[in-house]
């Protein structure tokens, strides 16, 4: 079993969180910003990019607020690690913000998920057009 590095980011969203979460929990709404094709059979979720295909585990989620996913390479090998995207919305102001927790190798990985997760999200707020 490998050990990776746990790492989490806070992205606001001018959204409200039901409409965010069909984005972040349908294949639909993944579709339009997460991968270039989603489908899920059951508890299965299917990403498709550019000719690549990964198989992605639904852990838990929680209706309207937050969804855990497992790539399947990692729920083969016995792995622990998932990834999350969760709705937090400030009791005072009312903010919303999505929080990502994710897992990479080493601290090299670490940074490019981070830039990868913030070009996705950079897509995901221009398709909700809260830019």
């Amino acid at each position: 079993m490998s050990t990776k590095i746990k790492y989490e980011m806070e992205f606001p969203i001018q959204a409200s969180p039901s409409l965010l979460y069909q984005y972040i929990s349908t294949p639909s709404g993944l579709s339009e910003w997460y991968a270039d094709n989603v489908n899920s059979r059951g508890e299965i979720f299917t990403f498709i990019w550019e000719g690549s295909e990964e198989q992605a585990k639904l852990v838990s989620k929680k209706s309207g607020e937050r969804i855990k996913l497992r790539w399947l390479e990692d729920e083969e090998e016995g792995d622990p690690y998932f990834f999350e995207l969760r709705i937090q919305v400030d009791e005072i102001t009312k903010d919303v913000s999505l929080m990502i927790t994710d897992f990479a190798e080493d601290e090299d990985e670490v940074n490019e998920g981070k830039m990868l997760w913030e070009n996705m999200i950079s897509d995901l707020k221009h398709v909700l057009g809260s830019v």
